[in-house]
C-alpha cells in the first residue's frame, strides 16, 4: 500500500511541476482537474495575475494549458472575462470556419458578423452575453424589414459560434437556445408566364449566349452551375449534363483584385447530380458548339481553351455579373418583368408542375435535399394541383350512380 501512495504522491507532484511558464495542474478533492496559468503582471499592485480553469480529466487540462501558452506566446491570447462577442466570433470565423468552409460560405459568414451582428452586440463581453440581448437583435432585425431566413442565418451562425465557446469553456452554456425566430417563410417565387418566356427567347435568339438562356430554361440550372459547364459534363448522345461544379466570386486572399473567381464543389450531394435535357436544348447546344469552334479557328493561338460551354468569343471566363447584365439587357428588349436569373429556375418548375409533371419528379430535378422545399417554394402551383386532384375525384365519385330511392 505504501508503494501505491507513493506512486500517487509522484503522479501528483508530476501533475503539479511543469516547466517555467507553462502553467500547473492541481487534483481536486472531487477528481476534477485544475489548470492554472500565470498570465501577466498587475500594473496597480505588482504581483503576478493568474487564470484557473477547471476540467473533468487531466488530458483535458493539458491540452487547454497547451493551448493558452501558445497563444500567450504569439500574443493572441485573451483573458476569458475580457473576450468580447464581436472578438470571440472574429476568432471563431479564422480558426473554425476558413479552413472547413467553402469560400463562398466564409465569405457569407464574415460579411453577416461584420454588417448585422457586430455593430449591435459585438461589444459585449461573452460572459455578459444574455438570451435577451440576442433576442433583442433578432426583434431589431425584424422590425427593420430584414427576412425571415436572414434572421435565421444569424442565429445559425451565433449559435455555432456559442457552442464553441461552451466546448473550450469560455462560457458555461450557449444563450442562443433560450431565444424565439420568426418562422421561415419563403419568399414566393414568380416566374414567368408561357407568353413571356416565348418574347424572352425570342428576344435573346440573335445573342450568342442564346443557347445558355434556353439550356436554363429547360433544365433549371442555378446561375453559378450553368457557367461552370465544361463540354466534358455535357453528354450530347444521350441528353444529359453533369452538375459537377459551380463559379462564383470571392474575396481574393493575394494579389491587388478584391475579389475573383472560383471554381468550387456544388454544396450538397444533392446538387451534384446529372439532369435530363430535353431534344429542343440539345439542338441549341450542338449550334452553338459548332459556333464556338469557329470562334476558337479565328483567335487561334490567342483562344484561351478552358474547355467551357459558355464562355467569352476568345474562351475566357465569363463573370457571372456581366451576364448578369447582359440578361438583364434582354428582359429589357423582351419587354417582360425585370425578375432575377434565378426565376428562370423558379419559371422551369413551375411550368413542369402546371403541365401536370409529379412534385417529386421536380423536386430530383431541381436537386432539393427535401420535397417539403420544392412545395413550400411552389406555393401557388400546389394549391393549383391539390383543386385539379379534387376536381378529380369529383368527376370519379359524380359518375357514381345512385340506386333507387
Amino acid at each position: 500500500m505504501a508503494k501505491k501512495r507513493g506512486q500517487g504522491e509522484d503522479s501528483t507532484r508530476r501533475e503539479r511541476k511543469r516547466g517555467q511558464g507553462e502553467g500547473s495542474i492541481r487534483k481536486r478533492k472531487d477528481g476534477t482537474r485544475e489548470a492554472r496559468l500565470t498570465i501577466g503582471v498587475d500594473p496597480e499592485t505588482g504581483t503576478q495575475k493568474q487564470i484557473s480553469k477547471y476540467f473533468k480529466t487531466r488530458e483535458e487540462a493539458r491540452d487547454w494549458l497547451a493551448k493558452a501558452v501558445h497563444e500567450r506566446a504569439t500574443g493572441v491570447f485573451v483573458e476569458p472575462n475580457k473576450i468580447t462577442l464581436g472578438e470571440w466570433l472574429d476568432r471563431w470565423l479564422n480558426t473554425y470556419k476558413k479552413p472547413a468552409r467553402r469560400r463562398t460560405t466564409y465569405d457569407n459568414y464574415e460579411t453577416m458578423v461584420r454588417v448585422h451582428i457586430k455593430p449591435a452586440i459585438g461589444h459585449i463581453p461573452l460572459l455578459k452575453l444574455r438570451a435577451s440581448d440576442l433576442q433583442e437583435l433578432y426583434n431589431r432585425k425584424k422590425e427593420e424589414g430584414k427576412s425571415s431566413s436572414l434572421i435565421r442565418r444569424l442565429s445559425l451562425i451565433i449559435g455555432a459560434a456559442l457552442d464553441q465557446a461552451v466546448k473550450e469553456q469560455l462560457i458555461y452554456r450557449n444563450p442562443n437556445g433560450a431565444t424565439e425566430l420568426p418562422p421561415l417563410k419563403y419568399k414566393e417565387a414568380t416566374p414567368l408566364s408561357v407568353e413571356e418566356v416565348y418574347r424572352f427567347l425570342e428576344a435573346a435568339e440573335t445573342d450568342r449566349l442564346y443557347a445558355a438562356y434556353f439550356l436554363d430554361l429547360a433544365t433549371g440550372l442555378r446561375r453559378g452551375e450553368l457557367l461552370a459547364l465544361r463540354w466534358q459534363d455535357v453528354d450530347l448522345e444521350n441528353g444529359k449534363v453533369f452538375v459537377n461544379r459551380t463559379v462564383s466570386r470571392v474575396t481574393s486572399d493575394s494579389g491587388p483584385a478584391k475579389t475573383k473567381l472560383e471554381y468550387q464543389e456544388p454544396k450538397t450531394d444533392k446538387s451534384k447530380a446529372s439532369v435530363p435535357m430535353p431534344e429542343t436544348a440539345l439542338k441549341e447546344l450542338r449550334a452553338h458548339r459548332k459556333r464556338q469552334n469557329e470562334e476558337r479557328l479565328f483567335f487561334g493561338t490567342r483562344y484561351h481553351s478552358n474547355d467551357l460551354v459558355f464562355c467569352t468569343e476568345d474562351g475566357r471566363q465569363l463573370d457571372p455579373k456581366n451576364f448578369f447584365r447582359r440578361y438583364k439587357r434582354l428582359l429589357q428588349k423582351a419587354g417582360v418583368p425585370d425578375v432575377s436569373f434565378h426565376t428562370l429556375r423558379h419559371t422551369f418548375a413551375t411550368l413542369l408542375l402546371e403541365a401536370g409533371e409529379e412534385m417529386k419528379t421536380v423536386q430530383e430535378i431541381l436537386r432539393h435535399a427535401k420535397l417539403s422545399t420544392t412545395a413550400d417554394i411552389y406555393t401557388k402551383v400546389s394549391e393549383k394541383l391539390k383543386k385539379r386532384a379534387s376536381a378529380k375525384i369529383n368527376d370519379i365519385l359524380s359518375q357514381r350512380k345512385r340506386q333507387p330511392g
